[in-house]
């Protein structure tokens, strides 16, 4: 009785032990295959880009980031002001950069008045949309806490996880990772302000 009773207890020590192994074991494959879902683009806001034509995922892949921002339907405010900037040939030029693209409605929350004024300043908007350039390209992994140095020469920061990241502690991602022939874009909800 004492033996099968052993016997027992070790098959059950047995099953619990390979119970507790598997979520273990799918665990450790969990980071995998969250690395895969961030391969693409995220963010609540990406369901509002095309499906097809120059101005989806697949489009702006082919263009580089001024040409396939100017066919994004969510980016024609910073078009306006990229063009009034001069900048397209500085942004299609350039190499392996992060730009964080405020989306129209990002530039919606600035007063028309203000908006204007800086439209009409060439230095002003100039250093405005710079700093919301990184000469690097940024994965989603490196947004977690990051500082990074913009084209217009100061640092912005980002935070955050999963799919849910700011920069500068304000303005939200609203659909990241989206690749450009030369550029990682991120999309995101307020206008980012460098120190004047």
């Amino acid at each position: 009785m004492t033996v099968h009773r052993t016997r027992h207890a070790r098959r059950t020590t047995v099953s619990v032990l390979a119970a507790l192994a598997l979520p273990v074991s799918l665990g450790l494959l969990a980071p995998a295959a969250h690395a895969d879902s961030m391969s693409g683009p995220f963010g609540p806001a990406c369901s509002a880009v095309p499906e097809d034509g120059a101005g989806s995922f697949d489009g702006m892949a082919d263009d580089p980031v001024a040409t396939a921002a100017s066919n994004n339907p969510e980016l024609s405010t910073l078009v306006t002001a990229v063009k009034k900037a001069g900048l397209v040939d500085t942004l299609n030029n350039a190499k392996d950069i992060t730009v964080f693209a405020p989306t129209n409605a990002a530039f919606a929350k600035i007063p028309k008045a203000d908006l204007d004024k800086v439209l009409a300043n060439k230095d002003q908007l100039t250093k405005i949309l710079t700093y919301h350039v990184v000469a690097e390209k940024i994965a989603p992994d490196k947004l977690a806490d990051g500082t990074f140095r913009t084209m217009e020469g100061g640092n912005l920061t980002t935070s955050g996880s999963g799919e849910s990241y700011k920069v500068n502690d304000s303005a939200k991602v609203v659909c990241g990772n989206v690749k450009t022939s030369n550029a990682t874009v991120y999309l995101i909800d307020s206008v980012l302000m460098p120190k004047m």
